[in-house]
């Protein structure tokens, strides 16, 4: 039975947390002490970035990229061949790269059956709804891969800050989201979480391309500047979030993403180890000799629009 983090129903103007059950990490010769257990993801983070490594070149990052991709779309296949049901949410702070992992995912696999669901604010009538109803609804049927690019975690972090919700729904939240992510999983949904972590430098480093760059300026809105003024809260909110939502069966993994095409590439590499797959991709395919020619005169080429070559001088 899933060991859940409790909050004291008796007083919520305070979280009252109890600790559930971390997944120890495979290369720790020891047991770890439950007190211990808290800090290891950040502690990981942190020892990764002491390391200092260089950025990855565009050469060797692309080479590894096409490498890890044939094992999604192996994968894909997998998923549609034996009808799992899998959801991956992507959560962290702004300019963390979520999206840009993302779209590494999904750009070469088929949409029909790996789909991005980016939410935007709840209508009027969703927010009279139970509020996981809305996520509810873009759950995968079988043979389906749906990729959260943010999720139900809005109420646990930019919900709870921004004091877009009370302080009771808050509290609720934390209660009811381990229940819901253990329901989802008993109706053979495979569920994986990944906050990617980005520190606040790095953060400001991307905040000020986006503004310089007017190909990236879209992604930069008020709400960013706010969440940089609040920068403290929401690493409470992110804690208080991790310490409830946590669990054995539905655990948080944490990425280094202050460099990017590092944190793209770890990702997609912890993902296919979470579920196991074979390759059952169709054998090379032969293609037909084109149709013999026949009586038939097509019309001339000048009757199409083709639009103007603008690439002419292009060198």
């Amino acid at each position: 039975m899933t060991k859940k983090k409790k909050i004291d129903k008796t007083d919520n103007s305070k979280l009252n947390i109890k600790l559930g059950k971390k997944k120890n990490s495979s290369n720790l010769s020891h047991q770890l002490k439950e007190d211990e257990s808290d800090s290891l993801v950040q502690d990981t983070i942190e020892d990764n970035r002491l390391l200092n490594l260089p950025k990855l070149s565009k050469k060797v990052y692309e080479k590894e990229l096409k490498k890890l991709q044939i094992e999604l779309v192996k994968l894909q296949e997998w998923v549609k061949h034996k009808g799992l049901k899998v959801v991956v949410v992507f959560e962290g702070r702004d300019a963390a790269g979520k999206g840009g992992a993302i779209k590494s995912i999904a750009q070469s696999l088929n949409p029909r059956i790996c789909r991005i669901v980016a939410l935007g604010k709840p209508s009027d009538q969703e927010r009279t709804q139970w509020y996981f109803q809305r996520y509810t609804a873009e759950l995968p049927a079988a043979g389906e891969i749906v990729l959260f690019d943010r999720s139900w975690y809005n109420r646990a972090g930019v919900e709870h800050v921004m004091g877009y919700c009370t302080h009771d729904e808050y509290v609720e939240f934390l209660r009811s989201c381990p229940e819901f992510e253990d329901m989802i999983q008993r109706a053979g949904i495979i569920l994986i979480k990944y906050w990617f972590s980005v520190s606040d430098e790095e953060q400001e480093k991307r905040f000020q391309d986006r503004i310089k760059d007017p190909r990236k300026r879209w992604k930069f809105s008020p709400m960013d500047l706010e969440a940089r003024s609040r920068w403290v809260e929401y690493s409470k909110a992110k804690d208080d979030m991790f310490n409830a939502t946590d669990t054995e069966i539905s655990p948080w993994y944490a990425i280094d993403a202050n460099d990017k095409r590092r944190a793209r590439l770890n990702c997609i590499n912890h993902l296919l180890a979470q579920i196991p797959y074979e390759d059952v991709l169709t054998k090379p395919i032969e293609l037909p000799p084109l149709q013999n020619k026949m009586v038939y005169v097509r019309p001339p080429i000048y009757l199409q629009n083709f639009i103007n070559d603008v690439t002419a001088d292009l060198k």
